[in-house]
């Protein structure tokens, strides 16, 4: 679109920001998500609390890590940044973040559920690359992917997702 601001992630955001939003970070985030779950080892006294927030806090790093990342990586070769690009890039990357919270609510409602950590671990898992899935399906649709474009990005999702869960089989089991 001609006159159309651009973001390093294509037209900046308008009413219809929704329709063009860029989900890819939530799969990023769902495997960064699945990733510190299988990559949990020895956890304190409280086990959940502690899960809880290395998932909402390793999600909040790599989230900044990435605003920095398309703020002085791309946006400062381009001009000066202002408030308006930061918070621009904030909400464009939020989805990183937001990925991270299903897998944390699993893990805090788990010690009403009959499970034990490992099950927790699993299930906290399990929903991790369910998010992932669902964010690339996500990410595809909003892209105007055809349903057969849309269950490729599902299946190679699940391929990773799957490929994180056989890291947990071997490294941990």
């Amino acid at each position: 679109m001609r006159g159309t601001p651009t973001t390093t992630r294509g037209p900046a955001r308008g009413p219809e920001w929704r329709t063009r939003a860029d989900y890819t970070g939530g799969v990023y985030g769902s495997m960064l998500a699945a990733s510190v779950v299988i990559g949990v080892g020895t956890l304190g006294s409280l086990p959940r609390v502690e899960l809880v927030a290395l998932l909402l806090l390793t999600g909040a790093v790599f989230w900044l890590a990435h605003v920095h990342a398309q703020l002085f990586g791309a946006r400062l070769a381009q001009g000066a940044v202002g408030r308006r690009a930061v918070l621009q890039v904030c909400r464009e990357e939020w989805p990183i973040l937001e990925a991270a919270v299903p897998p944390a609510a699993v893990v805090a409602i788990s010690a009403l559920l009959p499970l034990d950590m490992p099950g927790t671990l699993w299930l906290a898992l399990s929903v991790a690359v369910a998010g992932q899935v669902g964010w690339s399906m996500a990410a595809a649709a909003r892209a105007g992917a055809s349903r057969r474009q849309m269950a490729v990005s599902a299946s190679v999702n699940l391929l990773l997702g799957l490929l994180i869960i056989i890291f947990k089989i071997v490294l941990k089991e």
